[in-house]
């Protein structure tokens, strides 16, 4: 009888608490996600069909989706690599090295689009050099993809480091003993066992790119059918009073977002099961 009344007072108590929860989150996060669907839905299915059916729309998605995918592959290996150097490794300066690569999380990303432009840019350190030749990587596409790289490099770090980091050294020296080579022991030991961390980096990374803005709209020229992303393309649209438009691009990306982060979500919950 008194673990019972235990259990229900815990429930009557955490009402509160909860309630105070929902309070908070209600104006903070979901009446602003719920008034991009209905002001989405505002111009109908047809103004929906008919947004989706415009060039500008088309390339915009497209290529967000083609940039976030080739930021997700290239940081998969990059991030990668830099998480097993910085495990595995020990060396001077490697704390200061650990702090460097993790900047991007830290630094604004209109921050680190400007600081792209001092470098790559006409007039920067290395493409004034570049310019001359007909090398431009600003107001470009690699240029896009070189922004998204920078400010999504720590997901993947992040991700993969914790993971060789409890890695037992044991699994590895027994590798070494029976003849392996570095790469070897890499491959067929350390690397089956990121599997978690390489999935959950790269919808990170994936999620991120889709929706990059501030590092975008510096180095892109925001240029069209060229270098506009769909953040880009909602922003345009906005400034042009085109609301039901923009909100329609945003209802998609929304949407993406929430389904990455829901197979996220199911991902880890059923590795803590099996690990339980």
């Amino acid at each position: 009888m008194k673990t019972r009344r235990r259990r229900t007072s815990r429930k009557t108590t955490g009402l509160l608490p909860i309630s105070f929860l929902l309070l908070v989150l209600l104006p903070l996060l979901l009446m602003p996600l719920g008034a991009i669907y209905i002001f989405a839905a505002r111009g109908g299915l047809g103004h929906f069909i008919r947004t989706f059916s415009q060039s500008d729309a088309q390339f915009a998605l497209r290529f967000s989706l083609l940039i976030a995918f080739a930021t997700s592959l290239v940081n998969g290996v990059l991030g990668t690599f830099a998480a097993y150097v910085l495990a595995k490794y020990r060396f001077p300066g490697r704390e200061a090295l650990s702090v460097v690569v993790n900047l991007p999380v830290a630094i604004p990303t209109v921050v680190v689009g400007t600081s792209l432009l001092l470098l790559w840019g006409p007039l920067g350190l290395l493409g004034q050099f570049l310019d001359p030749m007909g090398v431009q990587p600003m107001f470009a596409p690699f240029g896009v993809f070189l922004a998204h790289l920078f400010v999504t490099f720590p997901y993947m770090l992040g991700a993969v480091k914790p993971v060789l980091d409890e890695l037992e050294a044991t699994y590895e020296e027994a590798a070494y003993t029976i003849g392996a080579s570095r790469w070897q022991a890499f491959r067929f030991v350390i690397l089956p066992t990121l599997r978690g961390g390489l999935f959950s980096g790269t919808l990170l990374t994936f999620a991120h790119s889709l929706g990059e803005f501030g590092a975008t709209v510096m180095v892109s020229g925001n240029l069209r059918l060229r270098t506009q992303t769909a953040p880009l393309y909602i922003f345009a649209q906005f400034e042009a009073g085109n609301i039901e438009t923009a909100n329609a691009v945003a209802a998609v990306l929304a949407t993406l977002s929430f389904a990455l982060f829901f197979v996220l979500l199911r991902f880890t919950q059923r590795r803590s099961q099996r690990v339980a």
